[in-house]
């Protein structure tokens, strides 16, 4: 007896997107489907190509067609992605989705995370960007070993953008290009901020799945003028797990949620959450406490994206020019890894709810 396209659909209708809570059919998610006897084909539209549940939900998918059409199909699925956004308007068309990384206070790793968070998920084949808006403070030329860079100009319908640097895949602006990288930033906030939307609406990004922005740490003029000037999908706000710091990432978190502002913050990151000594490398020493970050973001009602290892080998890969997660295998990377899926998770969740804040 032949398979149908029906029947193949109707199997699909049993499988589920686990962090959407609807079957891939309703979703739209299923295309294209093929039929040839008993060899069946169809593609499966991910919400991002850095899905951390992939390999799951293509499994699924042939165990739903063996399971309730026909034990004996041949089943090829084939599996891409058109990154989810609910984005309108004139500033930058091509970026789907704006991340703020930041936090309410310096030292905890802030920019460490943003960089690896954007390799990461270039890593998984999106398409990222990494603004360095941390203008008295910008690391990201060492982090990406782009230090002796200098970005390119490119004229475009008349008028000239800056082109970004790239490494690993991310596209990259920073004030370091545009500075004497041993030199004080002395700048008043009316300056830093022309800064940043230079670095913004004057740059050629192209099209980007996601842009991560790094701001400054704590809350002032840049925080103020980014919200207004970028329509934010989501912010991530990075910690430490003791109280002092907890102390000042909440008002990061309420900065965001303030009614002028009202940008959700996608979720928490606990940095330093534990030693590990690279003899022991099963062993954790929690230095600094333990589940402070969890606990905090629990309080909040607001997800726990990672907990990052305090290891020496991700200040050294920093120092170096290559961001840690680029290990791929190693605990430390693992962790940089399974943090960008559960933001890339967090986005597409937040872009299916209907009328979310993001214009």
């Amino acid at each position: 007896m032949s398979i149908t396209k029906e029947q193949v659909i109707d199997a699909l209708r049993n499988v589920d997107d686990p962090d959407l809570k609807k079957d891939l059919v309703t979703l739209n998610m299923v295309k294209d489907v093929e039929v040839n006897g008993k060899n069946v084909s169809f593609t499966v539209v991910l919400t991002t190509p850095a899905c951390p549940m992939k390999d799951m939900i293509k499994r699924a998918c042939e165990n739903a067609i063996v399971y309730y059409v026909d034990k004996d199909a041949v089943v090829n699925v084939n599996m891409t992605a058109n990154t989810s956004s609910q984005r309108t308007g004139p500033v930058l068309p091509g970026v789907k989705n704006f991340i703020a990384v930041s936090s309410g206070k310096g030292g905890v790793g802030k920019s460490t995370v943003a960089a690896n968070l954007a390799v990461a998920l270039a890593m998984q084949g999106a398409k990222v960007g990494l603004i360095d808006a941390d203008i008295y403070g910008p690391s990201v030329p060492i982090m990406f070993d782009v230090m002796e860079e200098k970005p390119m100009m490119r004229d475009i319908d008349g008028k000239s953008y800056i082109v970004p640097v790239e490494s690993y895949g991310v596209k990259l602006l920073s004030i370091g290009f545009f500075s004497d990288i041993n030199a004080a930033i002395v700048w008043r906030g009316p300056v830093a901020v022309r800064a940043l939307n230079q670095m913004l609406s004057e740059a050629d990004w192209g099209d980007l799945d996601y842009m991560i922005i790094d701001l400054p740490p704590g809350t002032g003029d840049i925080h103020l003028s980014l919200v207004t000037a970028v329509p934010l999908t989501g912010a991530i706000v990075v910690t430490t797990p003791q109280n002092v710091a907890l102390a000042d990432a909440r008002k990061g978190v309420s900065m965001f949620q303030l009614p002028q502002i009202n940008v959700p913050v996608l979720g928490i990151v606990e940095n330093m959450s534990y030693f590990t000594p690279a003899e022991l490398p099963e062993n954790k020493y929690y230095i600094f406490g333990r589940n402070g970050g969890a606990n905090f973001a629990e309080s909040l009602q607001i997800p726990l994206l990672g907990e990052i290892p305090l290891v020496q080998s991700i200040c050294e890969s920093g120092d170096a020019g290559r961001p840690v997660v680029l290990q791929k295998t190693t605990p430390q990377a693992k962790a940089f890894l399974d943090l960008a899926g559960n933001v890339v998770r967090q986005v597409a969740i937040r872009n299916s709810q209907p009328k979310a804040s993001v214009v």
